[in-house]
C-alpha cells in the first residue's frame, strides 16, 4: 500500500458516504487531499482561492442541497479564514464537513512555516473535532482513520445538523510521480441511522390536554427552509382551530390573508393593554433565530403560560422569549401533523364546538393587514424618489415565481421583511441569520446558485457586497445569479437605529463612506452590470434583469442616504401616530 493511500481512500469514503460536492482552496500541504478528491471520477470539486469566501460558498451550496459540502484548505492561518463560515453553519445548522491540512505535531512552536495548533480550533462552533494520525503504517491507524471519516460525516446532519473538523496532518512526499496513478481501493462504510424521536402516549395525551385549556394558541415560526408540507398544515390549523400563524420573511411564510407576517410593524411601540389582548395561552415555536427586536420583546414581556418548541434534537434546550416549559423533540412539520389530525378528530367526536379562538385571530390579522396598510402609505408616497426601501419593494414584486432570494445582513433583510413576499410567487428565502454577519453573504448566493438551476437573486447593501468581493473572484460565476446592490456609500442601518444616528461621529466611524460603485467589480467578473437611480429607470430594466441570460447580471440602485432617512422616520413616526390613536 502506498504511504498516503488511506488519503486517496478517504476521496473514496466520502463519495460512499453520500457527498457529492467538494470546495478546494489551493495549497501545498494540502496537495494529497486536493489531488484525490479532484481524480475522484463521481465527486464534483470547485476552487475558490479564498479560504473564507470558500466557506461561505461551501455554506450557500449545503443550504440549497440539504447535504454536506467538504472544505479542504492548506494549514496555517488558511483554516482561521474557514472560521466565520463555520460559526454561521453552527448556529443556522448546516452540514459542512472541513478538511485542514496540517504538519505533524512535532513540527509545532519549531519555527515551521504555516504552523499552529489546528486540533479544536473551532471550539465550540464545531459539532466534533478529529484529529488524524500523520503516519498510516500500523493497521489501527488506517482503521482509526477509517472509523473517524465514517462517523464524522455522518455527525454533520444527525440532529441538529452543523460543520465537523477533521484536521489532517500530512508528511511528505505530497505529489505522486508522473507514471503513479491514483488507484482507489474498496472502502468500509458504516451506515449510522438516524434515532427514532417516539413521544410516549401519556405524555401526548398532556400535550393534547394542555391544547384543550389554551383558548388562545399562537405558533410562531423562526428562521427556516421553505417547507410546501409545513405551510400546508400550518394553514390548516390557522383555518380550523384560529390560531395565529407568526413570522417573518426568513421563516418562509409568505404574506398573504392567513399568516401574520408584519409584527415588526404593528407591534412598535405596543401598550400593555394591547400586548394582553395578544398575548396567548399556548405559544408554539418552531424554527431557528427570529430577525426582529419588536417580536422578540413582545413574546418575553407578554409571555405565555405554556411555551412549546418543537425541534429534532434535545441537546440545546432554546429558552429566547424566557418562557418555555415543554422541549418536544420532533420534526416540525410531522408533529403539527399529528397534532392537527388528533385535534380535528377530537372536536369531531365532540361536536366542534366554537369557543372563540377565531376572535383572537382575527385580532391579530387586523392589525397584520393594518401594518400593510400603513408600510404602503409611506412607501407609495406621489413623486417618491429611489431608495433602498422602495428598490427592495420593487425587486420583490419582479422576483420570478419559484425562484431563491438571499437577503443579506443589515438593512436588506428588514427591508425585505418589512415588505413581504406573496404566496403565489413561491419564493423561496435564505439569509444567514445564525450569526448575522455581512461579511459573507455574497459567496453564500453564489453557493446557492451553483446547486439549483433555479433563478438565485442577492439583495445586498454596499458594505457587505464590497466586503465579499473575492467571492467574484476565482468560483465559476453561474449564469442563474442575479446581485441587486443597494449601495448609499456606507452603513446606511447605523442611520436606522437609535444611538448611532445622534451621534457626530456617524459618519466617519460608523457609516463608513466609501465612494465606490460595483462596475469595476462586474467588469473583472465578466457579468453584466447597470446602473439605476430612480424608480422609473429601476421599473423598466427589471423585466430584462431577470431574464434568462448567458451570464450573471448586477443590477445596482444607486440612492441617497439622507433621503432613505428620511422615508424611514416617515415611517416611526407614522407607527407612534397609529399608536397613539389606538
Amino acid at each position: 500500500m502506498p504511504v498516503l493511500q488511506p488519503i486517496v481512500d478517504l476521496a473514496e469514503l466520502l463519495y460512499q458516504k453520500g457527498i457529492s460536492d467538494v470546495v478546494v482552496s489551493p495549497g501545498s500541504r494540502s496537495a494529497p487531499l486536493t489531488l484525490a478528491v479532484a481524480r475522484h471520477p463521481k465527486l464534483r470539486v470547485r476552487v475558490m482561492a479564498d479560504e473564507r469566501s470558500a466557506g461561505f460558498v461551501a455554506l450557500g451550496m449545503a443550504q440549497q442541497s440539504h447535504k454536506p459540502v467538504v472544505l479542504i484548505c492548506t494549514s496555517g492561518s488558511a483554516v482561521y479564514n474557514l472560521s466565520p463560515a463555520v460559526a454561521e453553519a453552527f448556529f443556522q445548522q448546516v452540514p459542512l464537513l472541513l478538511l485542514t491540512a496540517d504538519r505533524p505535531h512535532e513540527w509545532l512552536h519549531q519555527q515551521d512555516g504555516q504552523t499552529i495548533d489546528q486540533r479544536n480550533l473551532f471550539g465550540a462552533h464545531v459539532k466534533r473535532w478529529y484529529d488524524l494520525p500523520a503516519d498510516y503504517i500500523h493497521p489501527d491507524a488506517r482503521w482509526f482513520i477509517n472509523r473517524s471519516i465514517n462517523e464524522a460525516v455522518s455527525l454533520t446532519t444527525l440532529a441538529p445538523a452543523g460543520p465537523v473538523h477533521i484536521n489532517v496532518p500530512l508528511r511528505e512526499p505530497f505529489y505522486p510521480t508522473a507514471d503513479e496513478a491514483l488507484t482507489f481501493e474498496p472502502v468500509r462504510v458504516i451506515d449510522t441511522l438516524p434515532p427514532s424521536l417516539n413521544i410516549p402516549g401519556t405524555t401526548w395525551h398532556d400535550l393534547l390536554a394542555e391544547w384543550d385549556e389554551s383558548v388562545r394558541t399562537v405558533i410562531a415560526v423562526g428562521q427556516m427552509p421553505r417547507d410546501p408540507a409545513l405551510l400546508d398544515v400550518l394553514g390548516k390549523l390557522s383555518d380550523e382551530f384560529g390560531v395565529p400563524i407568526v413570522g417573518e420573511i426568513i421563516s418562509n411564510l409568505p404574506t398573504n390573508d392567513r399568516f401574520i407576517t408584519r409584527t415588526d410593524t404593528f407591534l412598535s411601540g405596543i401598550t400593555p393593554e394591547q400586548a394582553e389582548r395578544l398575548r396567548p395561552d399556548l405559544l408554539i415555536t418552531i424554527g431557528n433565530s427570529f430577525l426582529t427586536r419588536n417580536l422578540k420583546t413582545f413574546f418575553r414581556h407578554a409571555a405565555a403560560r405554556r411555551h412549546w418548541h418543537i425541534q429534532p434534537s434535545v441537546d440545546r434546550i432554546p429558552d429566547s422569549f424566557q418562557s418555555l416549559t415543554r422541549l418536544i423533540p420532533a420534526k416540525p412539520a410531522d408533529f403539527l401533523h399529528q397534532l392537527f389530525t388528533d385535534i380535528d378528530y377530537q372536536r369531531f367526536l365532540q361536536g366542534d364546538d366554537d369557543d372563540g379562538s377565531a376572535d383572537f385571530l382575527h385580532q391579530w390579522q387586523k392589525l397584520d393587514w393594518k401594518a400593510a396598510q400603513q408600510v404602503e402609505a409611506v412607501l407609495f408616497q406621489p413623486d417618491a424618489p429611489l431608495t433602498d426601501w422602495l428598490g427592495t419593494r420593487a425587486v420583490l414584486d419582479h422576483l420570478p415565481q419559484g425562484s431563491v432570494l438571499h437577503v443579506a445582513n443589515s438593512m436588506p433583510v428588514r427591508y425585505a421583511n418589512l415588505c413581504g413576499i406573496p404566496q403565489e410567487q413561491q419564493i423561496r428565502v435564505e439569509a444567514n441569520r445564525g450569526v448575522s454577519g455581512i461579511d459573507g453573504c455574497l459567496s453564500t448566493a453564489l453557493g446557492a446558485a451553483l446547486m439549483t438551476d433555479q433563478l438565485v437573486t442577492l439583495l445586498i447593501g454596499d458594505v457587505a457586497f464590497f466586503y465579499d468581493r473575492n467571492a467574484l473572484w476565482s468560483a465559476p460565476i453561474p449564469s442563474n445569479l442575479r446581485i441587486v446592490l443597494l449601495n448609499n456609500d456606507g452603513g446606511h442601518i447605523f442611520r436606522m437605529i437609535d444611538g448611532p444616528d445622534r451621534q457626530p461621529e456617524l459618519e466617519t466611524y460608523f457609516e463608513t463612506p466609501h465612494g465606490y460603485t460595483a462596475k469595476n467589480t462586474a467588469a473583472d467578473a465578466h457579468i453584466d452590470y447597470v446602473v439605476c437611480n430612480s424608480v422609473e429607470s429601476l421599473l423598466s430594466l427589471l423585466p430584462d434583469f431577470f431574464a434568462p441570460g448567458p451570464t450573471a447580471k448586477l443590477l445596482e440602485l444607486s440612492t441617497d442616504k439622507q433621503v432613505n432617512q428620511e422615508q424611514f422616520l416617515l415611517y416611526k413616526k407614522a407607527l407612534q401616530k397609529e399608536m397613539a390613536i389606538n
